[in-house]
């Protein structure tokens, strides 16, 4: 059976209707601020030598470029694309992110690179939240700018972070696909959802529920734009898109049944650069303890106006409960069939039950924050099927053979650090192989 959702939904359970006084009390306890969506990182300090505006037919960026030390020209181009997540994209703040010191009297990454002679083009979009193949003209814009500006012939090197990663994988195969020479050496990864991320069902579904009762301003976004955008649905291998959705969740959205389909008729990836994967999920097999059908966190408002439950995800069985939720006198239950545990494989991690316990103002200790985001086994590209996810997620992929990962190369975290975590283990073996 395909793994499924399913919804009961009754009316009066939660008791008497609640007068306006205590609907603008309960709509005050909810956060407004948009669900999943990584938390901004530190102020960019590092102004960038230049800038590159990016125009696509669909979608429209800007690249922040960084000559490597001693330089005022582009000579040596390290290409890397930023990631999922809503809106446009804070490239100071990314480079902050990359540069920060991993380890004590070592320089942050991006300085070491630039020490090195890379220089660093750092790719932004204006909506991270539009659909991969539109941001993969802004990437395609870089690239063909890199080749046009830099003096000399050194080879590129070409990626991103996150969805970033699926972007660049995408442009670089078009590219050939086309014939078009986009002279890239290397390309890289950085813990990119290759075969798909995966944000707890019953999350998703209260992102949709309570939005209904702190709706976002006008002009803004709300709880649940980021999981209903298209990048979202083309990311994630389970997807809901609403509140009371019954039905099929592995790869839901036809933009995703189409996105697997066309980067099929690319073969999947580029294939003359070298191909590198960094993972922030530790390789083997080892997950979090997070308890498969056990509760992370249980809200109530109050006077009992509404309630939030959520489980971490059971593993498979049929009609296994993930959780509820009740608001102005309705209550809704959801179970799923067939879908595995993923929140607590290996994989780099989202403090995603953690953000929606923040938004309720709900207790959660923390070892219940964070569960996998981007697992391992599609991090590193491992060779299964992206829709029918015809694979162990706590398998040992250090036991694996190089020839079943897409991926030419891959390392693992020792740890499952937060996605795009910086590592000394991660940093130092891609030093190592540029």
């Amino acid at each position: 059976m395909a793994p499924r959702i399913d919804v009961s939904t009754s009316l009066g359970a939660a008791g008497a209707e609640p007068d306006a006084a205590r609907r603008a009390d309960l709509a005050a306890a909810v956060s407004r601020d948009v669900l999943f969506a990584t938390r901004p990182g530190s102020p960019g300090h590092r102004a960038a030598a230049t800038t590159w505006d990016l125009v696509g037919e669909h979608a429209s960026g800007e690249a922040a470029v960084h000559y490597a030390d001693g330089r005022t020209h582009l000579e040596k181009p390290l290409l890397f694309a930023d990631g999922f997540n809503y809106g446009r994209s804070d490239l100071p703040a990314l480079f902050e992110h990359f540069n920060t010191p991993y380890q004590d009297g070592t320089p942050g990454l991006f300085d070491q690179l630039l020490a090195r002679g890379y220089d660093i083009v750092l790719i932004g979009f204006e909506e991270r939240h539009t659909r991969i193949q539109h941001n993969a003209e802004v990437a395609t814009k870089a690239i063909e700018r890199a080749i046009d500006e830099r003096l000399g012939d050194a080879r590129l090197t070409v990626g991103g972070v996150s969805m970033g990663g699926i972007v660049t994988r995408y442009a670089l195969a078009k590219l050939e696909d086309e014939g078009f020479d986009h002279q890239t050496d290397t390309y890289l990864s950085w813990d990119s959802p290759h075969n798909g991320a995966w944000i707890p069902l019953i999350l998703q579904q209260m992102a949709y529920f309570f939005e209904t009762l702190a709706p976002g301003e006008p002009g803004k976004p709300s709880q649940a734009d980021l999981i209903r955008s298209e990048a979202a649905q083309q990311l994630l291998w389970a997807w809901v898109p609403d509140a009371k959705y019954a039905g099929e969740v592995a790869t839901a959205s036809p933009l995703r049944t189409e996105f697997v389909d066309e980067l099929a008729g690319l073969r999947n990836f580029p294939r003359r650069p070298r191909l590198l994967g960094l993972a922030n999920g530790r390789g083997d097999g080892v997950g979090r303890p997070l308890p498969a059908g056990g509760i992370a966190f249980d809200w109530k408002a109050a006077f009992n106006t509404a309630s939030a439950t959520a489980r971490f995800q059971p593993d498979l069985g049929s009609k296994q409960p993930i959780g509820g939720m009740h608001i102005l006198g309705e209550l809704r239950r959801s179970t799923t069939t067939e879908v595995p545990a993923l929140d607590g494989v290996p994989g780099g991690t989202l403090e995603s039950f953690g953000l929606v316990a923040d938004a309720l103002k709900a207790e959660i200790g923390e070892e219940f924050r964070s569960g996998a985001f981007v697992p391992s086994v599609s991090a590193s590209a491992l060779k299964y099927d992206p829709v029918a996810w015809d694979v162990d997620p706590e398998e040992n992929l250090l036991d694996r053979d190089p020839d079943d990962f897409h991926l030419g190369e891959v390392v693992f975290d020792t740890e499952n650090t937060g996605h795009s975590a910086v590592s000394p283990v991660l940093a130092n073996w891609l030093l190592d192989r540029l």
